[in-house]
């Protein structure tokens, strides 16, 4: 019997089925890891630290990709779609994100981009992040910017067209992948905007006619000026399921902890989307309400800090010594475990800060935050920043 979709393709899904990886480990019966629960007091104190030093009055901003168009001090985000209306601007805004998030699933220690307008050299998530956006400026995933370069706002659009049509060579050098400056799964990552491209053509209903990403806010706009961020997701995983190679119901794994399908979903580039939505979405007019309605992202900077603080122990000590594919089930409990403590750990943040749960959501407890704590004790730990485990990038999930 085949799984229901509807029973996975939320963010519901996600707390339910990674909270039965987790009861086993309470109850010493996950096969891989073992639980410290007394341990989550540090993890707590240090991400409250690291939150207060990077936001001394405490205004903290929603994790998103916005985060990483500025790194190196440079406020980029203004540079999208100059003079454009408010409604073009939300458009062109989830052009981008849409595209910069989809690029964004591990570039690999390798891996650096520099910048030509600031001279800048950046890695990892922020150099993606800068390289996305600075690919949209050049006009990289428009279809009509060699059309309308009188107008300053055609190059800042991702059309399906443009997408579909996108060659490797294009993209490698928008990203500057080559010998020597290898980006981890570059194959995927060209193939899944490829598909992008071909699943939003399809879809005019959701994308418009001729299709493009940003018409998302058009089709949000005609079910009227809310929307809760769950609904936000639910509408990504559904239209945009279909690029997922060989994941017909996306970011999925197997555990046995599990009963019946066995299936434990994440959703993790899906949902650091739907976060990243809410800025321009907001900007724009809409309420996006109900955010913790998300879960917390299951990767490898959220769930390397539970691991370097002793939070969850692998039974088996050679796993942080081997290269361990995404889809095996020490990694799916790495991931499930990781999403449940990530909860709890808010809980705790928000009692050392003085903070609600209204004041101080999931997203700002990610951004402040637990990946932050994550990336810095990684480098303290290990001179390169590597993740305590080391999961193999196709450049399509994490």
């Amino acid at each position: 019997m085949q799984p229901d979709p509807d029973d996975l393709l939320t963010a519901a899904a996600v707390r339910e089925r990674c909270g039965l990886v987790f009861a086993a480990a309470e109850a010493g019966e996950a096969p891989h890891f073992r639980l410290h629960p007394e341990r989550l007091d540090a993890a707590a104190r240090l991400v409250a630290e690291i939150t207060r030093r990077r936001y001394p009055d405490l205004r903290v901003p929603f994790h998103s990709r916005w985060r990483h168009f500025s790194g190196g001090g440079v406020d980029r985000a203004r540079l999208v779609a100059p003079g454009a209306n408010r409604v073009e601007t939300a458009r062109a805004r989830i052009d981008l994100a849409i595209v910069s998030v989809l690029l964004d699933a591990g570039a690999g220690p390798e891996w650096r981009y520099r910048e030509a307008e600031t001279g800048q050299v950046l890695a990892r998530s922020e150099g993606l992040g800068v390289a996305s956006l600075r690919a949209m400026q050049a006009g990289l995933f428009s279809a009509q910017a060699g059309l309308f370069s009188a107008d300053p706002t055609r190059p800042w659009r991702a059309d399906a067209a443009a997408l579909a049509a996108l060659t490797p060579r294009a993209l490698a050098g928008a990203l500057q992948h080559r010998d020597g400056n290898a980006l981890a799964g570059f194959e995927g990552r060209v193939a899944l905007l490829r598909r992008l491209g071909e699943v939003a053509g399809n879809n005019p209903a959701v994308f418009g006619h001729p299709a493009r990403l940003g018409n998302l806010y058009d089709f949000w706009s005609r079910q009227g000026g809310a929307i809760e961020a769950a609904s936000v997701l639910r509408t990504l995983l559904v239209a945009l399921g279909p690029i997922w190679p060989g994941r017909p119901l996306g970011d999925c794994g197997r555990h046995r902890a599990v009963p019946a399908d066995g299936l434990v979903a994440f959703h993790k580039l899906s949902q650091w989307l739907a976060y990243s939505l809410v800025e321009p979405l907001r900007d724009s007019g809409f309420a996006v309400t109900a955010l913790d309605g998300l879960t917390g992202l299951a990767e490898y900077r959220n769930g390397g800090l539970f691991v370097d603080l002793g939070v969850i122990a692998p039974r088996d000590p050679t796993l942080a010594s081997r290269p361990l594919d995404p889809m095996e089930e020490a990694v799916v409990e790495w991931r499930a475990l990781t999403v449940v403590l990530l909860d709890r750990l808010a809980e705790q943040v928000r009692l050392t800060l003085g903070k609600t749960a209204e004041e101080f959501p999931l997203a700002c407890m990610l951004e402040g935050g637990s990946w932050a704590a994550g990336r810095e004790i990684a480098l303290s730990l290990r001179p390169d920043g590597r993740p305590p485990l080391t999961v193999v990038s196709d450049g399509t999930l994490f």
